[in-house]
Order: structure tokens, then C-alpha cells, then sequence
């Protein structure tokens, strides 16, 4: 007869206790162990004890590891020796908690269960656990879990909930922990000390998670369906049509600093990638990140030349921050031809436009703002943030120099999960305390892009040297199709 579920509470050292009226197994008794200090011999499930035992001490070796090869100046272990290196903690933790159990006077688990338990762990620690079917699935874009709580956006608008992918809050805190400290070249922490956390997945889906600040542990998690994403693919799939797709790529030949803006999770960074795509192979591009998301130096073909840099957190001791404003500054020592900042939310505003108009022509970058007139508002108060403290003025007059178009993204009017350009503006001038700027394409009646203020005769003529149609200025196939 098969025993009911009980809910078992997790200690801080890995060990479990059983819910009130629970008498199976024999009592725990403290026990000692070279190495591993006084600690409570398990009365949960013994395989349910031994896996969260094995995920804790593999967790921690890792992550001494990542830190003692930093500290070191040693490369980070490369991800096809992590499985194998993992495997050898295992194997060592195994026969550790075997003696373990063993001078506790309880019996020792036999081996195919121990090996069972082993691979478990691996697929939890080197996989996602049960987020693997949620990332497998292409049709998923977001996925938010809090506590045993799942939901998910699909590609087409929909919204589910779905079963949980943990057995406990604790579960979740252990997977993002594990996901988080393989998740590139540094240590990610993620306890009551470092609440949140921001990290890549090995698909290159974003997830950020927060604790101790909540009831119940969250993650939240982006996906990009185009992680190498050209104008022609955003085209097909309606994102703009086939004039604003020679338009934008003349913006890009032509060298323009652009600055793409929307709202969240509205597709800035595939546009960023899209945009990149256009730029010759034979440059040298600096891409700037809170955390890796662009992987523009992943595709050697397209871009051989990358060198992709990521914000680093303060350690424990509260040193060894590294802004994003810090590595503009370093990109422009780096004898970059552009500069690509993935997403601008702070003072770096401030390096970005000055990199963009000290001769890194054609540079780029993303921005949060609800229109693309908003985005002048964003910039100016990202920039009083800064240590060099600008007035509005100031500002304006910097991003009137600096940034050339500003190229917007919307959701479409009765088209869920859709993404379009709604609004192109190209900056003219600064008048004190206001960016001026013509709206080259304004929003139709169901925010796809149409034509509105023409080009500036200069501009039109610097876009025609790299082979765009002027034709092409005066039309667009949402224009006529609504006409």
C-alpha cells in the first residue's frame, strides 16, 4: 500500500524534517564527520534525503571552484568539463554520506538507488530541471514561476498556468542557485544577502529571480525566438514591411547611432540583433551588457571581431563592481568601429552618446520608453544619475549630437503576440530644455509604421550613397493596404 504525500520542511543545511505526528524511520541522531562539521542524519525518504544533500554540496564545490579560478586568473571550466567535473563531486559526496549513514548507525543505500539519485541530480544541475519541457517547448516566450505557481505567455498572446516545476520553495531557490552559477563567466549569488539575480540560461533565454523580498521565491524567465535574427526574418514575420526593411539597413550602412526603444519584453533586443546583422564582417564591434543576452560574438560568420562585456555585481565584501557606465568607458580604449550597449538604464547613457559622437559612428542601443518622444524624457533623467551630474540642457544638447534615429516597437491593435515598428524619429537639433526631432514614420491606425515628416534633404542624401531607393521614403505597404 503506498504511503500519502507529506510535506517535509528543508533545513539551511540540507537536511529535512518531517511534518508533526511523523514517525517512519529512526530518530535522528547528531552524528560527526571529518570535514563536515555536527550535522542531523536525515529521517525524510532516504533517496528524497540524499538528492538534496547531493545538491547542496554540488552547488557549493561549484561555485568555490568559479571563485577560486577567478581569484586565480584561471579560464572558468569550460562547459563541456563541467558534467564530468560534477560527476567527481558526486562520486566523492556519495561515499562521504554513505559513511555518513554508515557511523549513524543506519543503513546505507543500495547502488542502483545511489546511482539513480546521482543522475538526477546531473540532469537537475546540467539541465533545468522540470523547466527542461517549458524551454523545449519553441512556442513558449515568457515563463514566470513563483513558489509552485507557473504560468506562461505563448508566441500567439495566450496565457497558461501550468503544473508545478518544483516540489518546494526550497526546490526553486536550489534551481536557480544551480542555474545561476553555470550561467557564464562569474559567480552569480543568490541568498537573503544577494535577494535578486540576473543571469543567462545556456539557451540564451534571460531569467532574473528574487528571494527574501517575497512570500515565496520568483523567477521570471524571456526567451528570444531568433537568437541570430535579420531584417528579412522580422519583415516575414510583420514587423515592418519591405520599404522600412531598406530603410533600416541604410540606416545601418550609413553609420547612424540608433537607439531602439518599447516597452518590456516588446522584442528590443531581436531588433538590435536584426539591425546587427547588416553591419559588415570585417568591423570591430564592443557589445555592452547587464548580462549576456545580444550573442552577437557567438556567430563567427556574421561577426568575427566581437568582444561582449557584462556588468559584474559587488562580491560578498561589497567590492569588485563593474558597472555597465564603466565598460563604455573601457569599450571606447578598445578600438571599437561601433558600440553596442544592450539595453541603456542608467548612468551609462552618458559614456554611450559619448562614444557615439566621438567617431564610433553607426553605434547602438536599447532603451525602455512607452513612445518614441518618451525616449528623450528617459535619457535626460538616466542621465542627471551620473557622477557628472548634467543639467537638462546639457543633456539634450549631448543626445542631439549623438543619437540619430530612434526607431520604436509596439504591440498592433488586435494582433496578440504580434511586435511591429510604430514610430521612426530622426533628431535634429537641441532647443534647451526640449530634444527637437521629426517623426519620419508615425503610427498608423493600428500602430504599424506609415509615412509621416520626410527626410531632411542631407540625410536622404547620406542614406542614397550606401544605395537606398528614395523611393522607398515615400511608401510603405501598410500605407495602402489601409488606404
Amino acid at each position: 500500500m503506498s504511503q500519502p504525500n507529506k510535506t517535509y520542511r528543508v533545513l539551511p543545511a540540507g537536511g529535512v524534517i518531517p511534518p508533526p505526528g511523523d514517525h517512519t524511520g529512526s530518530p535522528a541522531r547528531p552524528t560527526m564527520s571529518p570535514g563536515l562539521g555536527e550535522r542531523r542524519i536525515q529521517t525524510a525518504p532516504p533517496a528524497e534525503a540524499l538528492r538534496l544533500h547531493l545538491r547542496k554540496r554540488l552547488a557549493e564545490e561549484l561555485t568555490q571552484r568559479l571563485r577560486a579560478d577567478e581569484e586565480a586568473g584561471r579560464p572558468p571550466i569550460p562547459d563541456t568539463e563541467r558534467a564530468a567535473v560534477a560527476g567527481k563531486i558526486l562520486r566523492d559526496a556519495v561515499e562521504e554520506y554513505t559513511r555518513m549513514l554508515l557511523t549513524a548507525g543506519q543503513e546505507a543505500l543500495a547502488a542502483d538507488v545511489e546511482q539513480a539519485v546521482v543522475t538526477t541530480v546531473l540532469n537537475d544541475m546540467f539541465g533545468a530541471g522540470g523547466l527542461e519541457p517549458l524551454l523545449k517547448d519553441p512556442r513558449i516566450e515568457n515563463i514566470n514561476v513563483t513558489g509552485d505557481r507557473v504560468f506562461v505567455r505563448y508566441d500567439d498572446g495566450r496565457r497558461e498556468r501550468l503544473p508545478p516545476v518544483v516540489v518546494s520553495d526550497s526546490d526553486l531557490v536550489d534551481l536557480i542557485r544551480s542555474l545561476a552559477a553555470r550561467s557564464g563567466i562569474e559567480e552569480r549569488r543568490f541568498d537573503r544577502a544577494s535577494p535578486g539575480v540576473s543571469f543567462q540560461l545556456p539557451g540564451g533565454e534571460r531569467a532574473f529571480a528574487v528571494m527574501a523580498l517575497t512570500r515565496r521565491p520568483s523567477l521570471s524567465i524571456r526567451r528570444h525566438r531568433l537568437q541570430h535574427a535579420t531584417l528579412a526574418q522580422l519583415r516575414a514575420s510583420g514587423t515592418f514591411d519591405i520599404g522600412l526593411e531598406s530603410f533600416l539597413a541604410a540606416l545601418v550602412h550609413a553609420r547612424k547611432n540608433i537607439l531602439v526603444t518599447g516597452g518590456t519584453g516588446i522584442g528590443k533586443t531581436t531588433m538590435l540583433r536584426a539591425l546587427a546583422s547588416e553591419i559588415p564582417a570585417w568591423e570591430r564591434l564592443v557589445t555592452v551588457e547587464d548580462v549576456f543576452e545580444l550573442g552577437l560574438d557567438t556567430d563567427e560568420r556574421a561577426h568575427p571581431d566581437v568582444v561582449a562585456m557584462q556588468a559584474r555585481e559587488a562580491n560578498i565584501e561589497g567590492r569588485g563592481e563593474v558597472s555597465a557606465a564603466d565598460l563604455v568607458r573601457w569599450a571606447l580604449r578598445m578600438s571599437p568601429d561601433r558600440v553596442i550597449v544592450g539595453e541603456v538604464r542608467g548612468p551609462e547613457v552618458i559614456p554611450m552618446c559619448n562614444a557615439m559622437s566621438q567617431g564610433n559612428d553607426g553605434s547602438m542601443g536599447t532603451l525602455h520608453a512607452s513612445t518614441s518622444r518618451g525616449a528623450f524624457t528617459k535619457l535626460a533623467a538616466y542621465a542627471v544619475q551620473g557622477p557628472e551630474r548634467l543639467s537638462l540642457e546639457a543633456t539634450n544638447l549631448l543626445v542631439a549630437t549623438s543619437v540619430d534615429f530612434v526607431v520604436h516597437l509596439d504591440r498592433p491593435r488586435g494582433l496578440p503576440g504580434k511586435r511591429v515598428v510604430s514610430s521612426i524619429r530622426e533628431i535634429v537639433d537641441a532647443d534647451e530644455r526640449q530634444i527637437v526631432s521629426n517623426e519620419i514614420y508615425r503610427p498608423g491606425p493600428d500602430l504599424h509604421a506609415i509615412p509621416g515628416v520626410p527626410l531632411r534633404t542631407e540625410t536622404l542624401e547620406d542614406l542614397v550613397a550606401v544605395g537606398f531607393d528614395p523611393v522607398h521614403a515615400d511608401s510603405s505597404e501598410w500605407a495602402w493596404r489601409r488606404a
